[in-house]
């Protein structure tokens, strides 16, 4: 009979008290939490196509998969659902959130496992499909969109990013069950890449790794920060950090004519719709809600400066906006700023 843990005391805390504690307080176990159901699933998929891995996986303070060991972290906020509320207050959004968001990311992550429990990036026929996974990380990528050469899996075109990620992504692809890549990825270049996969997988049937180190990097247990210092350091990284021009489209939407001095001002409209933006942004750039925010806050402010208001209706203003804030995020992205969270 399965007992269930019982509720840790910081569960009960508020958002500050939770703040000044230190991630490696939190005590939190893999197979304690919500995660052990994912992770089961993800060794049932590796035992249905005959691969005998089986990452072993820890919580850390962000998704990878370290250099030279084959095994998964995993977020500590993906322990608990009061984390994940925490994680929501300070960055807006929780990675892996949901279980088929949290399922393609442990596939992604399985991936680089997999690459480096066989030392498959060591292959000639690796590099010359993926490329050589030696190749030092950017710190950031200027993704192609309509790219048909790598599959669509995670968000931001992330297998655009480096050769160890696009083989990543590829595997992620192949290894869900009942995935209908052959029909999915017709015509595309990046079909030959998935058909390698699949014949690199059938050769691995059965074998044992090369690699077995079952070490964990940066495991909960070592990490001191608190909490709050931990947020700080990851909303700097989303931040956008540096400078950004918005006159032209907030003036083609907006308007400071003197006819419309009465009507509702753009900054109030923009504050009013803010959360239903983002989201909407988010899903179709694949960008991450916090930076979202922070286009939006200086489109905010810089449409204040120009005391701007509305000079159409609620409802077409609100397409125009969702419009210009995907534009001006994929500006953003395009302009070499788009950070890949390692």
């Amino acid at each position: 009979m399965h007992v269930r843990p019982a509720e840790p005391e910081w569960a009960r805390y508020s958002d500050e008290q939770l703040l000044d504690m230190r991630i490696c307080d939190l005590k939190v176990k893999v197979e304690e939490s919500p995660l052990a159901v994912h992770i089961k699933r993800i060794y049932r998929e590796l035992e249905g196509r005959g691969i005998r891995l089986r990452p072993h996986c820890w919580f850390s303070d962000d998704w990878f998969s370290p250099d030279a060991i084959p095994g998964i972290a995993i977020p500590f906020y993906m322990a608990h659902r009061r984390l994940q509320r925490l994680e929501r207050s300070q960055v807006l959004e929780v990675e892996g959130g949901g279980k088929d968001w949290c399922m393609r990311i442990l596939r992604h992550e399985t991936g680089h496992a997999i690459d480096t429990a066989f030392r498959l990036s060591r292959r000639r026929r690796w590099q010359s499909v993926f490329g050589k996974a030696s190749a030092p990380y950017p710190d950031s990528y200027q993704a192609i969109p309509g790219s048909k050469n790598y599959v669509l899996h995670l968000e931001s075109w992330y297998a655009q990013s480096h050769p160890a990620e696009d083989f990543a992504e590829t595997f992620a692809v192949w290894l869900k069950p009942r995935s209908p890549w052959r029909a999915q990825y017709k015509d595309w270049p990046v079909l030959e890449k998935l058909e390698y996969v699949d014949e690199l997988m059938t050769g691995l049937q059965g074998q044992p790794s090369k690699v077995r180190s079952r070490s964990r990097v940066d495991p909960v247990r070592k990490i001191r920060k608190t909490l709050r210092e931990h947020y700080q350091e990851k909303r700097a990284r989303y931040g956008l950090g540096g400078e950004t021009f918005y006159d032209f489209d907030l003036q083609r939407l907006f308007s400071s004519a003197p006819e419309y001095s009465k009507n509702k001002s753009a900054a109030v409209f923009l504050n009013r719709i803010r959360k239903e933006l983002r989201e909407v942004v988010a899903e179709w750039t694949g960008q991450h809600q916090y930076t979202i925010d922070q286009i939006l806050s200086e489109l905010i402010d810089r449409a204040r400066q120009l005391r701007l208001r509305l000079d159409r209706s609620w409802d077409i203003a609100k397409r125009d906006a969702q419009v210009m804030l995907t534009v001006q995020t994929m500006n953003y992205l395009h302009r070499g700023n788009h950070k890949i969270v390692l």
